[in-house]
């Protein structure tokens, strides 16, 4: 009996495994006469014939016969959404195919994941109407392709996450890591065939763009967010020139440590007179004189080697900078020079030059702590003369120095009449002048 029972199993077991065998290799041969005949109306674009077969195709080869059923799919269906989107409702049911159909081609062919997954952004970017969905359709893809997410994905998953923002439904935080990442990951590619240099340079400078005009980090926000990373990088030059053009556009945000350490960084990686001068004017703002005047100097230094056109006017600035700080025969010396490399700037520098002599006091007789003012009001009269914008301010202090000119008997006395030369040496500098006496 029991050997009768053996038998009768095997023979089921046999018959159960040719069936399956025969199914299998039923389904092979659909497969094979679908794919056949919807390709060719595929190759001629006929695709509305093409469609019908390959949708049997699609069912016959088991999904995992031919992955060219996949990507060839991945037309069919577009040009479906293309042809109905007067039907709402069938379109939404077509696209969900279609971004299943991407996911299940990555199951069956992994080889093809990063293809796949990078088609599949591009078709929910151009069919999925929730930014929710978008956004987190794009995320896992990110997460999967990494490095080798297209540039455009990565721009659109950060455009997706700012209008999630800007509607409250994402924090800003999340959106600030985005961009991180995004961002971190563009500047990992390499260039090649299909992503080319001016592709990854387009990508990295267009989120850039996007997410400081979307004011989603405030001032205050980029401070804690690039602190302890500036901190930890500080000879990371790309770092610190994201921080500074960040901080640039973002209101009220240059005046802080983080961006005058970042500007700082980036001057003495790749100095310039223009760079110099920025830095004189941050430490400036924040009171850091000896700093401030110290970038202003190389800043002259620097435009003056290059010939650059600025070297004139950072002179000036300079002349001025050290007449403010007392520091006399330096302005005195910055005036001239800036005189001399630009004569438009030639009124303002000797009304510099005719302010210091006005306020400096030489040592000696009566006739030598006057003698200053003679030398003041020559160099305002050419100020005068030479910017007649000016005329108002010399005038009063001309005004003004007049009443100190000695008297005519005092100047007698030092046997000195109107009209004679006399020099004046002190202070680090020195002029030659006209002796004039109060009429």
């Amino acid at each position: 009996m029991k050997k009768i029972l053996f038998a009768f199993l095997a023979a089921a077991m046999v018959f159960s495994l040719g069936s399956k065998a025969n199914a299998q290799e039923a389904a092979v041969d659909s497969c094979r006469k679908y794919v056949s005949f919807y390709v060719e109306y595929y190759k001629q674009k006929n695709y509305n014939d093409a469609t019908p077969n390959w949708r049997k195709a699609y069912k016959y080869c088991a999904h995992n016969y031919n992955q060219r059923v996949y990507s060839d799919g991945a037309v069919i269906l577009r040009r479906v959404i293309a042809a109905n989107k007067s039907k709402p409702e069938y379109v939404k049911a077509v696209v969900d195919t279609l971004l299943n159909l991407y996911d299940i081609r990555v199951k069956n062919f992994p080889n093809y994941t990063v293809q796949a997954l990078n088609n599949k952004g591009s078709d929910i970017i151009n069919y999925v109407k929730d930014p929710v969905q978008v956004f987190e359709g794009l995320e896992g893809i990110i997460d999967v392709n990494k490095t080798n997410t297209k540039p455009s994905l990565l721009f659109n998953d950060l455009n997706t996450a700012i209008a999630l923002y800007q509607d409250s439904k994402l924090e800003p935080e999340k959106v600030i890591a985005t961009y991180e990442r995004n961002i971190a990951l563009v500047a990992s590619m390499e260039p090649g065939k299909e992503v080319t240099q001016d592709m990854l340079d387009k990508a990295k400078g267009d989120m850039e763009s996007i997410f400081i005009t979307s004011k989603v980090a405030s001032c205050e926000n980029l401070i804690a967010l690039f602190t302890p990373r500036y901190e930890a990088d500080p000879d990371n030059i790309e770092l610190a020139t994201n921080i500074v053009k960040m901080m640039t556009k973002t209101e009220d945000c240059i005046s802080n440590d983080l961006f005058l350490r970042a500007t700082t960084a980036m001057h003495k990686n790749e100095p310039s007179a223009q760079s110099a001068y920025a830095l004189h004017l941050l430490n400036s703002r924040q009171g850091n004189d000896a700093e401030a005047i110290s970038f202003l100097e190389e800043a002259v230094r620097l435009a003056t080697e290059a010939g650059d056109e600025d070297a004139a006017d950072y002179t000036l600035q300079y002349a001025t900078y050290c007449l403010k700080n007392g520091q006399k025969s330096k302005a005195f010396a910055a005036a001239q020079k800036a005189a001399e490399l630009n004569p438009a700037f030639a009124g303002k520098a000797y009304y510099i030059i005719g302010t210091l002599w006005g306020s400096t006091t030489c040592e000696g007789d009566d006739i030598a702590r006057r003698a200053p003012y003679w030398v003041a009001v020559d160099f305002l009269q050419k100020a005068r003369e030479a910017d007649p914008s000016l005329a108002e301010d010399c005038n009063r202090l001309i005004a003004q120095y007049k009443v100190y000119y000695p008297q005519t008997a005092e100047a007698f006395m030092y046997d000195l009449t109107d009209g004679m030369s006399y020099t004046v040496a002190c202070g680090g500098m020195r002029a030659v002048t006209t002796v004039r006496t109060q009429k």
